[in-house]
């Protein structure tokens, strides 16, 4: 069982970075749904934090390295503790989705704004800062329930058919 699990793992890191430096939207990626999604199915609390940190070091060797690497990477790790909250409703899966996506924009541009000096540093410059964001935010929250809705939606019809039927014959 622990190896089918650490195959998971190795697989989802995989996926996370192939799909973060393949061509792709802005902001289109899985990172936050791998995040919640192991969050919520590697029982392994120290895998489940591994899998998107890894991932985003991985694709952050290719991609080169920036300024809100703490920011991002503290939030994925929040994100599989908030994955844990999931377990096995579709309806917290969306729900953690959406406030994720909403979370991460705000915290990443309230980072940008605060440090990068493209902004002034008052409301005017803050409120730049996120009219900017808006056109990243759309395909980051597109991309987010996408990717979570495969893999949620994925492990909701095993366990609801393939795991189901293994139960009944053991």
């Amino acid at each position: 069982m622990f190896q089918s699990r650490v195959s998971v793992a190795i697989l989802m890191v995989i996926a996370t970075v192939l799909s973060r430096i393949l061509p792709h939207p802005p902001n289109f990626t899985p990172v936050l749904a791998v995040s919640l999604f192991s969050g919520a199915y590697l029982t392994d609390r120290k895998l489940a934090l591994v899998v998107p940190i890894l991932a985003m070091f991985v694709s952050d060797l290719y991609l080169g390295f920036h300024d809100l690497m703490p920011v991002v990477y503290g939030f994925m790790v929040l994100s599989v503790l908030f994955g844990k909250q999931i377990k096995t409703s579709v309806s917290k899966a969306f729900g953690y989705t959406l406030i994720g996506s909403v979370v991460f924009f705000v915290v990443t541009n309230l980072a940008v704004w605060a440090t990068s000096g493209m902004y002034s540093l008052n409301v005017s410059g803050l409120r730049e800062c996120f009219v900017m964001a808006i056109p990243f935010f759309q395909n980051s929250i597109l991309g987010d329930f996408v990717y979570s809705g495969i893999l949620f939606g994925a492990m909701t019809l095993l366990n609801r058919t393939v795991f189901q039927t293994a139960k009944q014959t053991a």
